[in-house]
């Protein structure tokens, strides 16, 4: 994944900071995967996505999820 070793001070982040951390990295080919599960709710999105909007609003989306005001920002269909 990393061109070289890599590593993180957790300490800083999660005891003198006290921020959660929510991560994932998906592979290209597990988004399939990880839309199906959604889609049948055996995951959820919920305290991630902290907001949604319609496509035709892509650009208040773009904003918001430029700012510090969002975790993810989705934007759908209807």
């Amino acid at each position: 994944m990393f061109g070289k070793e890599t590593s993180v001070d957790w300490s800083i982040i999660g005891d003198r900071k006290e921020l959660d951390i929510r991560g994932a990295h998906l592979r290209p080919y597990c988004y399939p995967i990880a839309i199906d599960l959604l889609s049948r709710g055996l995951v959820t999105a919920e305290g991630i996505v902290t907001h949604s909007f319609v496509f035709a609003d892509w650009d208040e989306a773009i904003k918001l999820a430029d700012s510090l005001d969002s975790i993810k920002v989705l934007m759908r269909s209807a």
